[in-house]
């Protein structure tokens, strides 16, 4: 009955369109899974030649020690001409507007520092080479990171370039320090001769110094003599310096009276020039004021007479103005009636006017007589003053007359005023020089007894300094004993250093650098990558995940297309519809697995270590997976299913098929060892790269007992399934 279940449903399969057209593509699932994604990043890194990158160099080149240094253009040459990415020397507008259009994945940017910054290595703040780097890290989040790893190893250039630079200004100054310990040599060889010459000659200083110390006691006895006749001096020079004193006061206050004298007398003089000057200018004054009283009498004379005739006429304007005064009075008095026939407006304008006429009348008439009393006084005053003239002229006859006479007297006063003021002068003069005399013979009498009591000091110091310079002197013989021997020392050390000043030459001018050791000193570490179980390429590397993927996702879809429960024709026991299912399924886990391995070795031309083993880990994953889903979907239905998608989610995420277990959140790491995907993904790196073969069998042994864990569940279900559906007793139950 097993062989005839397994017929039926074989037979179903390949007779129902719609179940084998399924079938046979869900056999691609793994395929299209692995197969795809693996050679889609089967080896990226292979077209990085055709990733946009821009480069700005905004560099202005620097000058070091003669040598123009252009680094920024250096380097965007050689990323164009490495070829690493698809490098674009561009404007810093056309960069930045590339990389907001997503034109450039990366915009690398030298700045116009770059190269001024190489050369400030000896400075007190030396500035470090900064080359800007911007991604785009929102277009293509692993293109960014591939610039950065890209951007290491330009750093790593420029930094061997620059360290190179360095390196040859190292060695030429180490060649430059060779010719200087030469030169140095030479030096010490001339030093050498010179300390023999120094030598003799503190050989020469030694007996020198000898005689010094025998005459240093004579000279005490002479300082001796020499510090007696001092205070003597001292003495006399104290004594002629009080005498002085007293000379130098008499002569100031005589110097001083002369020269009060002396001032005194020059005034006068001065006085009676003036005075004489005065005297004569008051002369010729009073003969002009004679002159002019002349003319001033005539000028009176011919006042009285013009006032007596003002006066007269005076008079008679004012009887005239009275007269008139009197006239209008009566044509007032005249015109009164004939007014007072006129019209009123006419009356007022005419009285009016006639008041106005006697009004100026009268004061005509009062003025005019007020005038004529003003002449009569000017009459009298013009009299009186014709009479003071003449009296006037007279006194001053007599004055003009006293004048002359004083005139002439002067020449005489200013005569004797020249001679005493001469005479004083001269004795003001001399008194002078005699007090200046006497001043400076006191200073110099001071300075002398200042001096003879420094003198007196001074030699007793003398006296102690010869004590001094007589034992001194013993010990400085001594000391040029020792200062001989030193000297012996110093040209044997001479010597020794000509010596190895030579041997520092010669080791310095050994160091010949050449281009390769300048390219030693910028990078003398050099990294060898000896790799063990090397994987080529990204595809090789994701294969044990993308075909666990694929072969699970191919499992779960199987799960949709083949029923996994129900039964082609009625079961007559729990093991043979449990069979039929398995062996339907058997068949085609095992030809997903074929064509999986068949597409990734012959269509990829991936390389594995081991191709059964690889084979064989294939279809026991498959087997694995599928007979996982069937226990979920067979017992949950189509929440099998979902429960079968958290699952694979979780084993996607779990299993270390990219990350390292260690990167990925430590919550998560919990399902690492509980799901198979971990175990399939190992086991296929040691088939296809590690060929820990060993390791392959553990995780394989592990799949294996998935697999019959979850056979075992799923035959349960069938089992309990059978007796609850199939068995007699339900059988009959059912029936009644």
């Amino acid at each position: 009955m097993k062989k005839s279940m397994t017929w039926a449903e074989w037979k179903q399969l390949l007779r129902t369109r719609k179940m084998i057209v399924p079938m046979i593509a869900i056999l691609f699932i793994p395929v299209l899974y692995a197969g795809m994604f693996l050679w889609a990043f089967w080896n990226p890194y292979a077209n990085m030649a055709d990733l946009p990158v821009a480069i700005i160099n905004l560099d202005e080149g620097a000058e070091m020690d003669g040598t123009q240094l252009a680094l920024g253009k250096e380097l965007s040459d050689k990323l164009i001409d490495s070829k690493q990415f698809d490098f674009k020397s561009v404007s810093k507008t056309d960069a930045d507007k590339g990389l907001k259009e997503q034109d450039y994945y990366v915009v690398i940017e030298i700045p116009k520092n770059f190269s001024q910054h190489a050369t400030t290595l000896l400075d007190e703040n030396p500035e470090k080479l900064t080359i800007m780097y911007k991604p785009n890290e929102g277009f293509n989040f692993l293109s960014a990171q591939i610039g950065e790893t890209a951007m290491d190893r330009i750093r790593a250039e420029v930094n061997e370039q620059v360290a190179s630079t360095y390196s040859e200004k190292l060695f030429d100054s180490i060649a430059e320090l060779g010719n200087g310990f030469g030169d140095a040599a030479d030096g010490a060889g001339e030093l050498a001769s010179g300390a023999n010459e120094l030598a003799g000659g503190a050989d020469d200083l030694k007996g020198y110094l000898a005689q010094l110390a025998s005459s240093t006691i004579t000279l005490a006895d002479g300082s001796d003599k020499l510090a007696k006749g001092a205070n003597d001096a001292a003495k006399g020079a104290k004594d002629l310096n009080n005498g002085l004193g007293g000379l130098t006061s008499g002569a100031a206050e005589l110097r001083n009276g002369a020269q009060q004298a002396s001032s005194g007398a020059n005034d006068l003089k001065a006085g009676i020039t003036q005075y004489t000057q005065g005297v004569g200018q008051l002369t010729t004054s009073y003969a002009q004021i004679a002159q002019k009283e002349k003319e001033f009498d005539g000028s009176v004379g011919t006042l009285d007479e013009k006032s007596a005739s003002l006066n007269t006429a005076a008079s008679k304007l004012t009887d005239g103005a009275q007269n008139v005064n009197t006239g209008i009075n009566g044509l007032s008095e005249q015109l009164a009636p004939i007014i007072a026939s006129l019209p009123e407006e006419q009356q007022a304008g005419l009285n009016a006017a006639l008041a106005e006429l006697k009004q100026g009348s009268g004061q005509v008439a009062g003025g005019l007589h007020e005038l004529s009393t003003g002449t009569a006084a000017l009459k009298e005053g013009t009299a009186q003053l014709n009479g003071a003239a003449g009296q006037l002229a007279g006194a001053h006859a007599q004055a003009y007359a006293g004048l002359d006479k004083l005139n002439g007297s002067s020449v005489q006063l200013i005569d004797g005023a020249n001679a005493l003021a001469d005479g004083n002068g001269a004795l003001a003069s001399g008194l002078s020089t005699l007090s200046e005399g006497a001043t400076a013979a006191q200073k110099g009498s001071a300075s002398l007894a200042t001096g003879l009591a420094t003198l007196t000091q001074g030699t007793g110091t003398l006296t102690e300094g010869t004590g001094t310079l007589a034992s001194k002197s013993q010990e400085l013989a001594e000391g040029s004993v020792k200062l001989a021997d030193g000297v012996d020392e110093l040209k044997e050390g001479t010597l020794t250093l000509q010596e190895k000043l030579k041997e520092a030459n010669a080791t310095a001018s050994e160091v010949k650098p050449t281009d390769k050791t300048y390219e030693m000193a910028a990078s003398p570490v050099e990294v060898e990558k000896t790799a063990i179980n090397e994987v080529p390429n990204y595809g090789t590397g994701f294969a044990p995940y993308f075909l666990s993927l694929g072969l699970f996702v191919g499992a779960l879809l199987l799960s949709i297309v083949f029923p996994l429960v129900e039964p082609a024709l009625k079961p007559t026991g729990a093991f043979g519809w449990f069979f039929s299912k398995v062996s339907v399924l058997a068949v085609v886990g095992l030809l997903q697995a074929l064509l999986a391995v068949a597409i990734i070795k012959f269509g990829l031309r991936m390389e594995v270590q081991s191709m059964p083993l690889f084979i064989l880990t294939a279809i026991i994953t498959s087997y694995t997976f599928i007979a996982l889903v069937q226990m979920l979907v067979s017992i949950l239905s189509d929440a099998g299913r979902f429960v079968a998608i958290l699952v694979l989610i979780m084993q996607l995420t779990t299993s270390a098929g990219t990350f390292p277990l260690e990167l990925i959140p430590a919550p998560l790491q919990i399902f690492n060892t509980l799901l198979p995907m971990t175990y399939s993904v190992q086991a296929f790196k040691a088939a296809i790269s590690t060929g820990d073969f060993q390791f392959l069998w553990m995780n394989n042994g592990i799949l294996i007992g998935f697999m019959v864990a979850c056979l075992a569940i799923t035959l349960g279900y069938f089992t309990l399934l059978f007796k609850r559906r199939y068995s007699k007793g339900s059988m009959e139950t059912a029936e009644a």
